[in-house]
């Protein structure tokens, strides 16, 4: 593996993602078997039957979530990578409009926020392929990247380098890129951070915002004073019914206005980053 930094020297990456999952989740309305299960609440139904209240919980995320989280990308200048189920974004074409007018990046989430690890082979092709030609109409981007729901397939990754993306992000083992290079063509692997992710305010509904920001912060500031084996990058991951409550939103102001006290960190979409370190790498993209 070649040398690397990232650019001008920078000290440390640092990777905003905002999950667009609204609209796009299980309902039976959509004439699915289940209930969307993921509820703040906690609520486990035994039966399907349909959870309004759920429903207009993640409608939260379409309206005051998101301008709240917009107004802050927006303040501190932050470039975010969107990852979006395609479905979502069909529904909610002011997020695509914001998507498509500023840095930010789209990055799929499938075409409807839903286990992909249930679909054969030839099902998850048609399934990526119609995702990335959806988040294309919308956003006017193709989305070089992917994060699923959960799980993934044995044949994901392949599937994604024969459909042209560039990234996939179904992965926990580092704090750096690295590429998979065991398919016909490589792809630059970045893998994701659950433990910062702000989903934890609904798994622990004990954790207070100044609980999760200081963890934000520590973990930003280990990673920064680490003197590491090769670069590394801070991944925090977002979801705008969450951390878009009048409540939490502080709390990523104040994460954001102190990574921007840093000037030797790149924040940059996860795209950015892929493309910087295959370029690195010499891996033709």
């Amino acid at each position: 593996m070649a040398d690397w930094s990232w650019p001008d020297g920078k000290r440390l990456a640092v990777s905003i993602v905002v999950n667009v999952e609204e609209g796009s989740e299980y309902s039976l309305a959509e004439g699915d078997p289940i209930t969307e299960p993921v509820d703040e609440l906690g609520v486990s139904l035994k039966k399907p039957i349909r959870n309004y209240g759920n429903e207009s919980n993640y409608r939260y995320g379409l309206g005051p979530g998101f301008r709240r989280i917009a107004a802050l990308l927006d303040e501190y200048n932050i470039p975010a990578t969107f990852t979006a189920a395609a479905l979502s974004l069909e529904r909610a074409p002011h997020i695509a409009r914001y998507i498509a007018d500023g840095p930010h990046e789209p990055c799929s989430h499938g075409w409807r926020w839903i286990h992909q690890f249930r679909l054969d082979e030839d099902a998850e092709r048609e399934f990526i392929l119609k995702a990335a030609d959806s988040i294309e109409a919308s956003t006017g981007k193709r989305p070089v990247g992917w994060l699923s729901r959960y799980l993934h397939t044995e044949n994901t990754r392949r599937l994604l380098t024969e459909t042209g993306f560039r990234y996939h992000m179904d992965d926990y083992s580092d704090d750096s890129p690295f590429i998979d290079a065991s398919h016909q063509r490589p792809i630059v692997i970045l893998p994701y951070a659950l433990d910062s992710n702000d989903m934890k305010f609904w798994i622990d509904p004990s954790l207070t915002p100044d609980q999760w920001l200081k963890y934000a912060v520590d973990t930003f500031n280990w990673l920064y004073e680490e003197t590491a084996p090769q670069p590394q990058y801070m991944s925090l991951g977002l979801h705008l019914r969450i951390i878009g409550r009048p409540g939490r939103i502080a709390a990523l102001q104040a994460f954001l206005r102190h990574v921007r006290s840093h000037k030797d960190v790149w924040i940059a979409t996860r795209a950015q980053i892929a493309a910087h370190y295959a370029s690195a790498q010499g891996l033709e993209q």
